[in-house]
């Protein structure tokens, strides 16, 4: 796959949006590096993967701290979170209603929120912790009818980063990694004029794959990176250099 050949065993990994497209393929790698991995997600994932399913609605304001203390009791440790849920509801501003727009960001951004802030007290009283947001470049330049969507991106790249500085002492690292255009069943549905103009923009030539996003996540979760924190790393093949 060419990602990072780390070795979680033993330790316990929360992966958000996990049953299907990127948070999927991270929950898959980091079982395979042999951590015990959950997942909360509104759908289970595959049968046989191996994973612990729980069933959270992120935009439940209750959903992810109870879904946090269903890991807790069964684990009694963390040591990684991967944020990796994200919806969207595309559409420009002036045709855009009220809750697309809060819809959006109550799964993107306020879930996120909620749920960094239920796993903190455990990773504060182990002296260790790795988070990892999935962000994306539409959060730091923006998108033609996803003012939602980068509103959302924007906002949890700007959590990233002070959760970064509130959390550092305590031995915790917090980073995001902002994908380009990666090649899944959800961007396989967008129009081929967006594909083209993704692949016109990037550096590569090629579009973005999940094993790359995953190479990143997994990086950014290992000892390597123990003095990596608050950065924002981008995976887009450089559709923004």
């Amino acid at each position: 796959m060419g990602h990072l050949r780390a070795d979680f065993s033993g330790e316990v990994a929360l992966v958000t949006g996990g049953s299907g497209g990127i948070g999927l393929a991270i929950a898959r790698a980091l079982a395979t590096a042999g951590a015990r991995v959950h997942v909360l997600d509104r759908v289970e994932p595959p049968a046989g993967e191996g994973l612990v399913y729980h069933a959270c609605d992120l935009s439940d304001r209750a959903a992810p701290a109870k879904a946090v203390a269903e890991v807790l009791a069964r684990e009694e440790r963390l040591d990684h979170l991967v944020q990796a849920a994200g919806i969207t509801r595309d559409n420009v501003l002036w045709k855009l209603s009220d809750e697309d727009f809060e819809q959006v960001l109550a799964v993107n951004l306020t879930g996120a929120f909620r749920v960094l802030r239920a796993v903190v007290p455990q990773m504060r009283t182990q002296h260790k912790g790795r988070v990892v947001q999935i962000a994306s470049i539409n959060g730091m330049r923006g998108k033609f009818g996803q003012s939602n969507y980068s509103a959302s991106k924007a906002g949890l790249i700007g959590l990233t980063r002070t959760a970064a500085r509130e959390l550092g002492s305590f031995g915790i690292t917090v980073n995001a990694v902002a994908p380009g255009l990666i090649r899944t069943a959800m961007t396989e549905k967008l129009p081929e004029a967006v594909l083209s103009k993704a692949l016109a923009e990037s550096a590569t030539g090629r579009h973005g794959t999940v094993e790359d996003v995953v190479g990143a996540v997994l990086f950014l979760l290992s000892d390597e990176a123990a003095h990596v924190t608050g950065e924002v790393l981008r995976v887009d093949g450089g559709q923004m250099s």
